[in-house]
C-alpha cells in the first residue's frame, strides 16, 4: 500500500474517532475495510504524532480519542463544514456570554481553510438570512459546558436557586436536557428532594457544581414540550385557554413558543394556552391575533373580554360607556 493510501486511511480513522465517543477494533476495521491488526497500527501512527487515543480491553472496550493539551484539527465533511460555519455566524450575535468573539475567531480559522466552493455556499446562506434578536439574558459559557457534560455523563448537579418567597435554596437535580427559547435558557431535570420533574432558568442558577454522583437514566417527558408548558404557565397569575378559529400552524407563527402553547383542535380550530399576570393584557393579546376566538378558561377572562368589547364600542361611538346600563 502506498504512503498516500495509508495517510488517507489514518485520516479516515481520525475522522471516525471524532464522530462518536467509542469504537471497537472490529467496528473500525469494518468501516475502513481493513483488519484489526491494521487498525492497531494506524492507532499507533496517530499516537506517534500526538493524538491521545485511549484503548480499553474486555467486554465493551475499544478505542476513544482523548483530550490532549491542544485541540486537534477537526475533520469535517462538506455538510458538517457548512453547518458549522453557518452556526458560528449566528452564534456571533447569541445569548452566550463571550461566545460572539469566540465564534468570530473560530469562523475566521474555518474560513481560512475552507475550500472556495464551500465558502461560497456558506456566504450565500448567510447573505439570505436575517436574525431577529430580541432582548435576552447572557449565560456564562462555562455554565453551559458544565450542564451539558452533566446531561451527557448522567451525573447530579447541585446549585442554589431562588424560591417563590425570594430566598435561595440549594437544589440537587438529575439533568436531562437544556432548552433555549431564543431569549432564555432552561434546564429540565428531576429534582431529587421533590422527586419530580422541574424546569430551571439558567440565569437564576448560582454556585453550580457537577457532583460525582451518577444516576440511572429513566423515562422522562419530552424536554421541549415540558419546558414550553412550564414557561407559558407556571410563572403567571392567570393561565388562559382560548379556542381560536385558525390552523394551529398559523397561530404558532404569531405566538412565540416561550409565550404560548398551541394545540390542534377539530374543524379548523386550535387551542391556545397562554399565561399572564393581568386579565386585560390577556384579553388584548388574544384579540390582536385577529381570529374568531372563544374563551374556555378562566371565567374571569370572559368578563375582561366583555369589558374590553364595551370599551372598544365606546371608542368607536357605537356603544354606551363601560359601567353604564
Amino acid at each position: 500500500m502506498t504512503v498516500e493510501a495509508t495517510t488517507e486511511r489514518v485520516l479516515r480513522l481520525l475522522a471516525l474517532l471524532q464522530r462518536r465517543p467509542s469504537w471497537t477494533a472490529g467496528e473500525l476495521a469494518a468501516e475502513l475495510g481493513v483488519t484489526d491488526r491494521s487498525v492497531r497500527r494506524d492507532v499507533e501512527r496517530l499516537r506517534a504524532v500526538g493524538y491521545p487515543v485511549h484503548a480499553t480491553s474486555g467486554v465493551g472496550g475499544g478505542y476513544q480519542l482523548g483530550a490532549g493539551t491542544r485541540l486537534p484539527p477537526l475533520l469535517l465533511d462538506d455538510e458538517e463544514a457548512i453547518a458549522t460555519a453557518v452556526s458560528l455566524r449566528l452564534a456571533s450575535g447569541g445569548t452566550v456570554a463571550g461566545a460572539g468573539e469566540a465564534a468570530l475567531r473560530a469562523l475566521a480559522k474555518l474560513d481560512q481553510v475552507m475550500p472556495a466552493r464551500l465558502r461560497a455556499e456558506v456566504r450565500a446562506v448567510h447573505g439570505a438570512t436575517e436574525t431577529l434578536v430580541g432582548p435576552g439574558v447572557e449565560i456564562d459559557a462555562e455554565l453551559l459546558v458544565t450542564l451539558a457534560r452533566a446531561c451527557r455523563d448522567l451525573v447530579r448537579v447541585r446549585f442554589r436557586y431562588p424560591g417563590r418567597d425570594g430566598g435561595e435554596r440549594e437544589r440537587t437535580v438529575e439533568p436531562v436536557r437544556m432548552v433555549t427559547t431564543g431569549r432564555r435558557w432552561y434546564l429540565m431535570a428531576r429534582d431529587v428532594d421533590r422527586d419530580d420533574w422541574r424546569t430551571f432558568r439558567l440565569d437564576r442558577m448560582s454556585e453550580v457544581v457537577a457532583t460525582t454522583w451518577r444516576f440511572r437514566a429513566r423515562e422522562h417527558p419530552d424536554p421541549v414540550a415540558y419546558v414550553q408548558r412550564s414557561v407559558t404557565g407556571s410563572p403567571y397569575r392567570y393561565l388562559a385557554r382560548v379556542r381560536v378559529r385558525a390552523p394551529a400552524e398559523r397561530v404558532r407563527e404569531l405566538v412565540p413558543p416561550q409565550v404560548g402553547r398551541v394545540e390542534d383542535d377539530a374543524d379548523g380550530w386550535c387551542v391556545l394556552t397562554v399565561g399572564g399576570d393581568g386579565l386585560d393584557w390577556l384579553a388584548v393579546q388574544v384579540a390582536r391575533l385577529g381570529f374568531e376566538a372563544r374563551v374556555l378558561e378562566p371565567p374571569e377572562l370572559r368578563e375582561a373580554v366583555a369589558l374590553l368589547a364595551r370599551r372598544l364600542a365606546t371608542m368607536a361611538g357605537t356603544g354606551p360607556a363601560p359601567g353604564n346600563t
